[in-house]
């Protein structure tokens, strides 16, 4: 999960994070992203598939902003553990 300058949270999926980051960041990555620089990565975590990857963006994608807020806060300090959106 990526937060822009704006302070908007973006969810997206890779098998490389820091190569993802830096497309995001030279504007080769989500159109949403682009021009919306400086950005920080402020939470990524491993899941077991692909599918599993897409189900947990998706359910994280339907959060509000605020949600998203609390499932991340939740979330400081569990990147090893497994999690699912509330």
């Amino acid at each position: 999960m990526v937060e822009t300058r704006q302070g908007v949270l973006y969810t997206g999926i890779t098998t490389d994070v820091e190569r993802r980051l830096a497309q995001h960041e030279t504007g080769r990555g989500a159109k949403a992203l682009r021009g919306r620089g400086p950005l920080a990565l402020v939470h990524h975590e491993p899941v077991g598939s692909h599918g599993e990857a897409l189900r947990l963006e998706a359910e994280v994608k339907r959060l509000s902003a605020a949600r998203k807020r609390i499932w991340l806060k939740d979330r400081q300090g569990q990147e090893e553990s497994p999690c699912t959106p509330s």
